[in-house]
C-alpha cells in the first residue's frame, strides 16, 4: 500500500492457497465495497482489511474470468476487469531479443499497446527498467495513484502490465522507484507514440494502427530507384517557424500538408527536410533535445496529422528526410535521464556520458538495450512513418571520444585511441539496417575528415548513403563573403572541394547553422549594394547546382532574407512584394526544375567521369569554367562563373566538341534582377586552342553570374 512493494502480482489478484482454496485480493484505495462476479455466476464479498483500501475474500474453487464491481465512496458503482488476473504477455524470445540488443522492431514490445487480452479490450504497458524496485502506471484513469497499477518484473529488467479497459487518448507516466537509496520519479515512457503538448509531459496511448496510407505509388517508386544516381534538392525547414498564420500561431501538420507542400513543389524542390519533428520540451532546442523519440511533436496536432503531411508529400512527388539525433538527449526529469535511479540510457562516468557544451547527455552505445532503442528508433520513423531517409545530426561527437572535451576530460579506448569503438559498430549496424529498408536513405552530418563516412560497412565504411560537405560549405561562405577585388587570393577556396569530392557522396549544405547565432543570413554575408548582394546570392547558387554533390537549402534563403533565422517567428514573406526578393525566389525555382530536368547535374555526382575543369587558372579575374556530364557522356552542359561585378566581353572559354551551342541559364537575367547580359542565339565554335580544347566559344560573360551552355547540333 506504500506503492514500493516489488511483486504487486504475487500479492494481488487470484492465488491458490495450499489447501485447495483460492485467496483474491485487490487494492482499491476509491472504494467502499467490492465484489467479485465469477464466471460460474457466483458473487463473492470481499472483506476490507485495511483502511487504506485493501480488500481480500476465499474461495473453495478457482473465480476465473470474474469482473469486480466496485461501489465507490462518492456513491457511485463500475465493473471492472482486474488487471492482476491476467498472466504475461512478452513472450521470452522478445524479453530474450531485447537483452540481446537485436529486436530491431522493439516498438511492438514495448511500450502502451491497444490489445484485447482474453476477449477483454485494454493497454499492455511495457518499459525497461532493470534497476527499479518497483514500477507502476500512474495516469489519468487512476487519478494519477502511483500506488494503483505497480507493474510485474520479467527477464531482463522489463516490467509489464495488461490493464483492461484503457482505450486511445489515455494519459500516463511510470512511476519508478530505484533500488539505489528508493530514488523514485515519474518518468515518460521511452517508447510513447504520443505525448501531450509542451509544457505538458504525460504519454498518451495512441493506436499506430488506425491510419490508411495512400502513398504506395510513391513507396513502390522509391523502392526501386537510385537515390545516389537521382535528383535530390532539399529544402531544410522548421516547421514551428516556416509560416505563421495571421494570429502569429505555427501551422498544423494537416494546414502544412497544404501550405508547404504545394510551395515545395511549386519551387522545384524533391525533398523536405525537417528538424528533428520529435517530442522535445524546449522549442528553443529546435528539436535537438529528443524526450519522445517515438512520438512526432503534438505542437501541430497528432501522430496521424503527421502521417497525412507525409502522405501529402508522397502524392506530391516529394520525399521527406528528417533530423534524427542519437548523439545525445536532455537532462529533463521527466526524459531518459537516470531513467531507474541509474545510468540506463547514459554513461555514469561523465568523461563518455555528458556533453557539457550541450548540458546533454550521451547515450552508452556499448549497452545492448541501448543500441536496441536507437536502432528500433530509427526503423520506427522508416515504417510506420514512411519517412525516406533520416540526417544523422553531430555524428563527429558520437565518433571521437574527446569531441570538445579538454585533455583530462575523457577517456581513451582500449587501444589508447580518440574513437568511440562502440559508438563505431553502432552506426554501422545502424546503417546496415537503415537498408533494409527499399529505398532509405541515411545522411551524416560529419565534420571531419573521418574516412568511409559514406561506404559501405562491407568495405570498412561506415554504411551512410550520403554525407554532407562541411568543408565545401566554409569554403563557398568564406569566399563569397569578401569584396570581389580580394576573391583572387583565395581563388583556392571555390576549387579546393573538388580534389576531394568523389572521396564521399556528397551533399552540399546551407543548413540553419549558417544564418544564425551572428552568422547572419545567407544574403546577409554577401559584400556590395543591394544589386551586388542579391547577385552573389543567384552566382552562389548556380555554383551550388552546378557542383558535383546533392543540394540542401534552409528555408528564406530562397527569400533574400536580411535577417537571421528567429526560431519564434516566421520567414519573411512579406519580402516577395519587392522585386529583387521576388526575382531571387523565381531564379530558385527555375534553377531547381533546370537541376531536375538536366541529368548531367544529378546522375554522375560521384565519380570524375560526371565533371571536368575547362580551366580554373584565371585566378586574377576570378572565373572558372567546367563540363558536368551525363552517363551518357554526349549529355553534357558548359558551365562558366565569373565571381566578379566586370563583364568581361570576347571571354574565349575552351569546349568539348565542335558545332552549336545555346545559352540555357544566365543567373544575370533580367527576370532574376540581373542587368541582362545574355549571350542570345546559336553560338558557334571556332577552331584554335583555348585552354587546352580544339574548339572554343567566344562569349560575353555577365558580372557575378553563372552561365550555363548547351550543345544542341554539329
Amino acid at each position: 500500500m506504500g506503492g514500493y512493494h516489488g511483486d504487486a502480482f504475487a500479492i494481488l489478484g487470484p492465488h491458490p492457497e495450499d489447501d485447495g482454496t483460492w485467496t483474491l485480493r485487490a487494492f482499491l484505495p476509491y472504494a467502499r465495497r467490492v465484489t467479485a462476479l465469477c464466471e460460474a455466476g457466483q458473487t463473492l464479498e470481499l472483506a476490507r482489511i485495511h483502511e487504506e483500501g485493501f480488500f481480500e475474500a476465499t474461495t473453495k474453487q478457482s473465480p476465473g474470468r470474474y469482473r469486480l464491481r466496485v461501489e465507490t465512496q462518492q456513491d457511485t458503482v463500475e465493473e471492472i476487469q482486474d488487471p492482476y488476473r491476467f498472466g504475461p504477455l512478452l513472450t521470452s524470445f522478445d524479453l530474450y531479443l531485447h537483452g540481446q540488443g537485436t529486436n530491431y522492431e522493439a516498438w511492438h514490445a514495448l511500450g502502451a499497446h491497444l490489445l484485447e487480452v482474453d476477449g477483454v479490450s485494454g493497454t499492455r504497458f511495457t518499459v525497461w527498467a532493470p534497476n527499479a524496485e518497483v514500477v507502476s502506471v500512474a495516469a489519468d484513469f487512476n487519478f494519477w495513484d502511483v500506488r494503483r497499477h505497480p507493474m510485474r518484473l520479467r527477464d531482463g529488467g522489463i516490467w509489464e502490465i495488461f490493464l483492461p479497459g484503457v482505450g486511445a487518448g489515455a494519459l500516463y507516466k511510470y512511476f519508478v522507484r530505484s533500488k539505489i537509496f528508493g530514488v523514485s520519479a515519474l518518468k515518460c515512457d521511452p517508447y510513447a507514440f504520443s505525448a501531450e503538448v509542451p509544457p505538458k509531459q504525460a504519454s498518451i496511448v495512441w493506436d499506430l494502427t488506425r491510419y490508411t496510407w495512400q502513398d504506395g505509388e510513391w513507396m513502390e517508386r522509391r523502392a526501386k530507384s537510385d537515390p545516389l544516381t537521382a535528383p535530390m534538392s532539399c529544402y531544410e525547414v522548421h516547421l514551428e517557424s516556416w509560416m505563421r498564420d495571421p494570429s502569429g500561431n505555427p501551422l498544423s501538420y494537416r494546414e502544412l500538408a497544404q501550405r508547404l507542400v504545394q510551395y515545395a513543389k511549386k519551387m522545384g524542390f524533391t525533398h523536405l527536410e525537417l528538424m528533428p519533428p520529435m517530442e522535445h520540451p524546449y522549442s528553443g532546442s529546435w528539436g535537438y533535445q529528443v524526450t519522445g523519440y517515438f512520438a512526432p511533436t503534438s505542437r501541430f496536432g497528432s501522430p496521424d496529422d503527421f502521417r497525412y503531411f507525409v502522405d501529402e508529400c508522397h502524392r506530391n512527388s516529394i520525399g521527406v528526410l528528417i533530423d534524427w539525433v542519437p548523439a545525445h538527449f536532455p537532462k529533463d526529469a521527466h526524459g531518459l535521464a537516470r531513467f531507474d535511479g541509474t545510468a540506463l540510457y547514459e554513461h555514469d562516468d561523465p568523461r563518455k556520458g555528458e556533453q557539457k557544451d550541450w548540458g546533454t547527455l550521451v547515450f552508452n552505445f556499448g549497452r545492448n538495450e541501448v543500441r536496441n532503442f536507437l536502432i528500433s528508433n530509427a526503423l520506427f520513423w522508416l515504417k510506420e512513418y514512411h519517412i525516406d531517409g533520416l540526417r544523422v545530426d553531430a555524428v563527429a561527437s558520437i565518433l571521437y571520444l574527446d569531441f570538445s572535451r579538454e585533455p583530462g576530460e575523457w577517456v581513451p579506448n582500449k587501444y589508447g585511441g580518440n574513437e568511440n569503438l562502440e559508438a563505431i559498430e553502432f552506426l554501422k549496424k545502424f546503417n546496415e539496417e537503415v537498408h533494409t529498408v527499399p529505398g532509405a536513405v541515411s545522411l551524416a552530418e560529419e565534420s571531419t575528415s573521418f574516412p568511409g563516412v559514406s561506404r559501405p560497412v562491407y568495405t570498412g565504411g561506415l554504411g551512410f548513403t550520403m554525407k554532407w560537405n562541411m568543408g565545401w560549405m566554409h569554403d563557398m561562405l568564406h569566399y563569397f563573403h569578401q569584396d570581389p577585388v580580394f576573391r583572387k587570393f583565395s581563388h583556392h577556396d571555390i576549387t579546393f572541394s573538388l580534389v576531394y569530392a568523389f572521396s564521399e557522396n556528397f551533399l552540399l549544405p546551407i543548413s540553419h547553422d549558417e544564418v544564425v547565432h551572428g552568422k547572419g543570413s545567407l544574403i546577409g554575408r554577401m559584400p556590395g549594394d543591394e544589386w551586388r548582394r542579391f547577385a552573389n546570392v543567384r552566382a552562389f547558387l548556380g555554383y551550388m547546382y552546378a557542383h558535383p554533390g546533392k543540394k540542401l537549402l534552409f528555408m528564406g534563403c530562397e527569400l533574400g532574407q536580411y535577417e537571421e533565422w528567429n526560431w519564434q517567428g516566421s520567414l519573411r514573406w512579406d519580402l516577395v512584394q519587392y522585386p529583387f526578393h521576388a526575382k531571387l525566389q523565381e531564379f530558385m525555382r527555375q534553377l531547381n526544375h533546370f537541376y531536375k530536368g538536366e541529368p548531367a547535374l544529378y546522375e554522375v555526382d560521384y565519380h570524375w567521369s560526371g565533371f571536368e575543369w575547362i580551366d580554373f587558372r584565371d585566378v586574377d579575374k576570378s572565373i572558372i569554367s567546367f563540363v558536368r556530364r551525363a552517363k551518357d557522356p554526349g549529355n553534357f552542359l558548359v558551365f562558366i562563373c565569373n565571381f566578379t561585378p566586370e563583364p568581361r566581353r570576347g571571354y574565349f572559354v575552351g569546349v568539348p566538341e565542335p558545332g552549336r551551342y545555346v545559352e540555357v541559364l544566365n543567373s544575370d537575367s533580367e527576370e532574376f534582377g540581373g542587368s541582362g547580359i545574355r549571350n542570345h542565339g546559336d553560338l558557334w565554335t571556332q577552331a584554335g586552342n583555348v585552354m587546352n580544347r580544339n574548339q572554343f566559344l567566344s562569349l560575353t560573360l555577365p558580372p557575378l553570374s553563372v552561365a550555363v551552355y548547351r550543345r544542341v547540333g554539329s
